[in-house]
């Protein structure tokens, strides 16, 4: 007899779970349904029973009545709604997704532990250079220049002891001339991810690892420099050619993993409680930052594109080769470059060095589409032979054809000093805002181009004015254009150091004037480029004349007419139809109600309890139970969190 007692109450609970997530219209987990549902036959009892007493101790000497039935079928939505209650509250308070499971749970707290010590160690090194107040929103605002110099020293200054996720973070920030101020720009510039070598035994294991014992007919154990990430070494391929061998650090993924992690998460809290961390968009900034290393934690990523810009073509500046044969996730092998820094470079090379390598960039963007994201002084060497050499490809740029376009575009246009065309092409360039003074943004590139393009004007900062206009007018620039922005911005320093007063302006034109001629000299190029075109565009002169024809005819003859058809995207009508039905649901709900409590204070009528309820008064009390359970399907569709 018990268990049939038991499966006709389990047959009860699963019903209530089917009936409760079919009158919310709201899918949940099963447990969290079932759990509900279990609660509500659990507690049913005790709430259902001062509601009967309402209405006295039915007449056992006669036959049951409508309104034996009418309280019937009150009872059994009152039993049906306390599940629905329980599932809209836990929706409120706590959301599907919120609290892991038991084995999640288990399986991230050693990991939690660990963030813990970390964060706490994090938050030290903040507060220890008075950083905290910032991280909490409640920092002072600075405004003069000297005080913009000690955050920003106070800034670098934790960031280096932050360790190597949070050097590498600087010297990100440090190229987003776009976002952040010159004074913070030019002090995290100084970050230097330079760090004392591994010692060799530990390199030897992973060289091991990764490419087996015999890889390598010799290779030099004093490294040839040591970074946070990695360390370079000389080496001899059994053929007898010079390498370099970029080793991972050991264990530095683990570290690297924890931090991004951690760089999230504050990406997440500053940009939640401080305004300048919503107005950097520090979530994108994040998530940005994080790809970038992971990528560079794999050298395959680097190898594939030294391998892509090498293909483009090298001009005057010489390149390594990867030896695919040899590069994996941890070990990247290359050509070796022999030569001295380019800060070694003499006076009268400086031009001509200058002149090479704002040609190699250029070439690479405008026409390659395949471009080194970081020319930075560091990764560029001076080659015996007196050309330059660039080095370090794990952050590099590509540009597709339809943007490539309308950059060459963008730079004819300030090479014509044309406010207006420079504007539309820049807003060709980066996507166009919904609101924005293009007038406004006209004058704002001419007085620009005044500054900075007209005969004998100083051509330094050329990039940082430019970002500080993008940033002025809100427009939000996409990653692969940010990354031209910002190599050149790097380039234009290191112009600079190469060759100071460096007539950055005048080259980039002269480059403009030799690329116009090379593609209209080139053979076929013009040709090509007419039959391109006009096989784009033949099938719409086709069809051109038999259009204007028809459209003619019909206003001649009073029938021209235009037709808009309204909502005709699917997403568009599934929005419009969800809203209806919530106000509907709404509406319903509150007639319901509102007919329910007039109900209830209307006197007289047949009565239908032993308790005097009348028929109206029970019909109030099923009214109020309905609208009850049409406000609680309207409450869930609001407390659901949208499901990314």
């Amino acid at each position: 007899m018990g268990l049939i007692v038991s499966f006709f109450a389990l047959l009860t609970i699963i019903a209530l779970a089917v009936a409760a997530q079919r009158l919310l219209g709201v899918r949940f987990g099963a447990i969290r349904t079932f759990l509900a549902a279990l609660l509500a036959f659990s507690i049913s009892q005790p709430v259902l029973t001062p509601i009967f007493s309402l209405f006295g101790e039915p007449d056992t000497t006669e036959a049951p009545g409508i309104g034996a039935m009418w309280v019937l079928v009150l009872g059994v939505m009152c039993v049906v709604l306390i599940p629905m209650i329980i599932l809209v509250i836990a929706e409120a308070l706590i959301p599907p997704g919120s609290i892991p499971g038991p084995v999640e749970f288990l399986r991230s707290l050693r990991g939690r532990i660990s963030r813990a010590r970390r964060y706490s160690q994090i938050t030290r090194i903040a507060f220890r250079h008075g950083l905290g107040p910032y991280l909490r929103g409640r920092g002072d605002r600075v405004d003069d220049r000297s005080g913009k110099v000690r955050l920003a020293a106070s800034l670098r200054e934790a960031l280096d002891d932050g360790g190597v996720t949070f050097v590498k973070l600087g010297q990100v920030l440090s190229t987003r001339r776009d976002l952040l101020p010159q004074e913070f720009v030019e002090e995290l510039g100084k970050l230097q991810d330079q760090v004392a070598p591994v010692p060799w035994q530990e390199i030897e294991a992973v060289l091991q690892r990764e490419l087996g014992a015999d890889a390598f007919a010799s290779v030099d154990r004093t490294p040839l420099a040591a970074a946070s990430i990695a360390q370079v070494h000389t080496a001899r391929l059994h053929s007898g050619e010079e390498v370099v061998v970029k080793v991972q650090r050991p264990g530095i993924g683990r570290v690297v993993a924890k931090d991004l992690d951690i760089v999230r998460r504050l990406a997440a809290t500053l940009e939640a409680r401080t305004r300048w961390g919503s107005t950097l968009g520090m979530r994108d900034l994040a998530e940005g930052f994080a790809v970038a290393i992971r990528e560079e934690l794999d050298f395959r990523v680097e190898s594939g594109n030294m391998a892509a810009v090498s293909a483009s073509g090298a001009g005057a500046v010489t390149y390594p080769s990867p030896v695919a044969a040899l590069c994996t996730e941890r070990v990247l092998v290359m050509t070796r470059l022999s030569g001295t820094p380019v800060t070694n470079a003499s006076r009268e090379q400086g031009p001509g060095l200058a002149r090479d390598l704002l040609d190699c960039l250029l070439r690479q963007i405008l026409l390659e589409g395949v471009f080194h994201a970081d020319p930075h002084p560091g990764n560029l060497l001076l080659l015996h032979d007196g050309t330059l050499g660039l080095l370090d490809f794990g952050s590099v740029g590509r540009l597709d054809a339809s943007v490539r376009s309308a950059l060459q575009r963008f730079l004819m246009a300030m090479n014509r000093q044309d406010p207006l065309a420079v504007t539309d092409a820049l807003l060709e360039v980066v996507p166009r805002p919904e609101e924005i003074d293009e007038a406004a943004l006209e004058r704002a590139l001419g007085q620009f181009m005044a500054k900075h393009l007209a005969p004998g004007t100083d051509s330094v900062q050329t990039f940082t004015d430019l970002f500080r206009i993008v940033s002025e007018y809100g427009l939000s620039i996409p990653p692969e254009v940010a990354a031209v922005f910002r190599a050149l911005a790097t380039l234009e320093g290191t112009l600079v150091t190469l060759s100071p007063g460096f007539n950055l302006i005048g080259e980039a034109r002269a480059f403009g004037e030799r690329a116009l001629t090379e593609q209209l000299t080139a053979a076929g190029g013009v040709k090509e480029a007419m039959s391109q075109e006009v096989a784009a565009l033949l099938p719409m002169l086709r069809r051109l004349p038999r259009r204007v024809e028809r459209i003619a005819s019909a206003a001649e003859h009073g029938r021209f007419s235009m037709n808009v058809r309204l909502l005709a995207d699917e997403r568009d009508r599934g929005y419009v139809t969800g809203l209806v039905h919530q106000v509907l649901l709404t509406v319903l709900g509150a007639t319901s109600g509102l007919m329910g409590v007039l109900l209830l204070g209307i006197q007289g009528g047949p009565v239908l309890t032993t308790a005097g309820t009348t028929l109206f008064q029970l019909i109030g009390y099923n009214l109020l139970v309905i609208a009850a359970i049409l406000v609680l399907r309207v409450l869930v569709v609001i407390f659901r969190r949208p499901r990314t």
